[in-house]
């Protein structure tokens, strides 16, 4: 009888803490929500943009719209991470109401900050099959972003990337296979949400198959809508199953869902109220791209469009433009009826439930002490892992068999001086290593020759361009070298973007690396 007296008794005290919790919650937002103005709760729901490394002049630019407006949050690119974490101290402290501090960080902080070694590239994470490891890397990114004060990852980019030219998302997907980018996109989510980050998965309703970059112009995606539902919608509808808390809605035209011409699903809600949030049941923030892309600039000039990705469903404005010029449209079309007082209300809630959830009701400064030290602390051991995992050997010729005791001669491609891997193939194992500037591709003719007396010969491309424009930028006699028909002898290490062989296809043994770095 004690024993079930104690139960019930500890029963109660949970339930009693929870509507505690519950009750401090609504109260805290309650006492935010009623010190705004119409212009505040208007500017609460922009995300601008902050760099770490910008000059004294625009640090206090940014100083003084924080100030002027209580804008919602800022998104954080380049810079460093002390000069990071000093300046979000100092614009928490001048906030009216605590800012979301937000960051693009698909492969860690390192991504955008100097001083921090990136992890490894989503394309990359492809080629693993562990799920378990995309979840380590997720809560490890999660843990430099909690100690930089970061409360919002957009991340992960579970766009699948089903054409290869993708001149955008290209190696920001975890590749071309629908279920991959399902299975890795939910582990990572799960790995920055468990550990107190939110996640945001992107680009709705789906960024990979297109031709064109949405910040140069906006894609046009002609598919049906079953075919949507089978492929693109799929990773966005399981992430959404699986509790993604944030959708960032990218700049595309896509007929199927709204055949106004050059009108980009951001601001249409027959994509983000109809599609994402009716049909796919998403409830949590919905937020648009950087608004200040050309794919919105080009149709949409003069805060226009702000007014638009409101009405079209979204919560939050990404890099909105001219903070008093976008109120005062969104005040205008309120009093036009276009829009609503209570739509506002409801997204302000919506925004400050989040920050009151992410720790902004007792935001703690951040302490400087060791910080670059303990964002890097996890990175080596889980890119080490994720190293040896995620090699690639494809095409394989009949009987080929690469062997570390062979006369072997090394031709480096693209590298004009030794890097970790020459030297341990040099000292080690004796192999010889001919280096190739790009500056003086010439010298391949010669070195073809040299390396017959070789038993093996092993062909490393290094240093080329990750994106596809030009070629990868890989030099044209090397391209032309490797689209030549080599013996069965000869073995190619691809160390960077995999994507570079359509480049030179007809090459076979081929070991895939993914990144170019000691790992």
């Amino acid at each position: 009888m004690k024993k079930i007296v104690l139960i019930i008794t500890l029963s109660l005290l949970f339930i009693a803490q929870g509507f505690a919790q519950s009750k401090e919650e609504k109260k805290w937002i309650k006492n935010q929500f009623k010190q705004l103005s119409l212009d505040e709760k208007i500017a609460q729901l922009m995300i601008i943009r902050a760099h770490s490394n910008w000059d004294a002049k625009k640090l206090d630019t940014l100083a003084a719209l924080i100030k002027k407006y209580n804008v919602g949050g800022l998104c954080f690119f380049q810079g460093g991470p002390v000069r990071e974490a000093v300046q979000t101290n100092y614009y928490q402290s001048i906030a009216k109401t605590p800012l979301l501090i937000t960051m693009d960080a698909e492969w860690g902080v390192g991504m955008r900050l100097d001083s921090v070694e990136m992890f490894p590239r989503q394309l990359s994470l492809g080629a693993i099959s562990s799920d378990h490891l995309v979840y380590q890397m997720g809560a490890a990114v999660a843990a430099q972003c909690k100690r930089l004060g970061i409360q919002v990852n957009y991340a992960p980019d579970v766009d699948i990337n089903n054409n290869p030219s993708n001149p955008v998302i290209n190696e920001r997907s975890f590749g071309q296979n629908k279920q991959r980018v399902i299975q890795h996109g939910i582990a990572f989510m799960k790995g920055l949400q468990d550990n107190g980050v939110m996640a945001t998965a992107k680009h709705f309703p789906g960024h990979g198959d297109v031709s064109v970059d949405s910040h140069v112009d906006i894609p046009v995606i002609n598919k049906s809508m079953e075919q949507l539902t089978q492929m693109e919608l799929a990773p966005f509808k399981a992430l959404i199953d699986a509790g993604i808390e944030s959708v960032m809605v990218g700049h595309l035209s896509v007929p199927a869902i709204d055949n106004r011409p050059k009108y980009a699903t951001s601001l249409s809600s027959k994509a983000i109220h109809d599609l994402l949030k009716r049909d796919l049941g998403f409830k949590g923030i919905a937020v648009t791209d950087a608004l200040d892309m050309q794919a919105i600039s080009n149709y949409f000039p003069k805060g226009e469009a702000n007014v638009q990705a409101l009405l079209a469903g979204n919560d939050m404005l990404c890099l909105p433009g001219d903070i008093g010029a976008s109120i005062e449209k969104i005040k205008l079309a309120i009093k036009e009826k276009r829009i609503t007082k209570k739509d506002i209300d409801q997204r302000v809630k919506k925004i400050l439930a989040a920050k009151y959830k992410y720790g902004l009701s007792n935001f703690q400064p951040i302490d400087t002490t060791n910080i670059i030290a303990d964002l890097n602390k996890s990175v080596g051991a889980i890119k080490s892992q994720m190293a040896a995992q995620s090699l690639s050997f494809v095409k394989p010729s009949a009987g080929a068999s690469m062997g570390l005791q062979k006369k072997t001669a090394y031709i480096a491609l693209n590298l004009v001086k030794p890097n970790l891997l020459t030297k341990i193939l040099t000292e080690k194992y004796g192999f010889q290593i001919f280096y190739i500037n790009a500056k003086d591709s010439s010298a391949l003719e010669t070195v073809k020759k040299s390396v017959t007396q070789f038993d093996q010969v092993i062909v490393g491309l290094h240093n080329y361009n990750r994106k596809p424009a030009n070629h990868f930028e890989i030099p044209s006699q090397m391209i032309q070298f490797l689209n030549e028909a080599h013996p069965t002898n000869w073995f190619h290490l691809i160390f960077g973007n995999p994507y570079a062989v359509g480049e030179f296809s007809k090459i076979q043994n081929i070991l895939f690396a993914y990144e170019d770095n000691s790992f």
